[in-house]
């Protein structure tokens, strides 16, 4: 059963972007918002098993989606893409429960590393 894959951001390119870097024989089926209202609508309809979470957008901002999901409890993981690679912005995220924290553009390698080490795809 392919794994509910939820990508936001703001920025049409940066979607694509991340999505073109995820790995090709991954089973997913990916879903994108474009801001964080839309991806919590998406999550709470279940679109969101897996979520790559940009920090700056319009509506709801990354740390307001982390907040949210925390607040409610819902069973998502979330790893952070953004440009905001501050010390404080890490450790921020990380507070509010996201999985892992990766700088924009994504690096394919590290992201292929970082869904291995989490059991999200198996690398051979």
């Amino acid at each position: 059963m392919p794994i509910a894959v939820l990508v936001v951001d703001d920025s049409r390119l940066a979607r694509r972007q991340l999505q073109r870097s995820l790995p090709k024989e991954w089973d997913i089926e990916v879903s994108i918002a474009a801001d964080g209202v839309e991806a919590m609508a998406a999550i709470h309809d279940g679109k969101g098993e897996l979520i790559f979470l940009d920090l700056t957008m319009p509506e709801m901002d990354g740390y307001q989606v982390l907040a949210a999901i925390k607040e409610q409890k819902l069973e998502v993981t979330v790893i952070v893409v953004s440009a905001d690679v501050q010390v404080e912005a890490r450790e921020r995220v990380m507070a509010l429960g996201a999985l892992e924290f990766i700088k924009k553009p994504v690096d394919i390698k590290k992201l292929g590393a970082i869904l291995s080490q989490f059991g999200f795809i198996s690398q051979a």
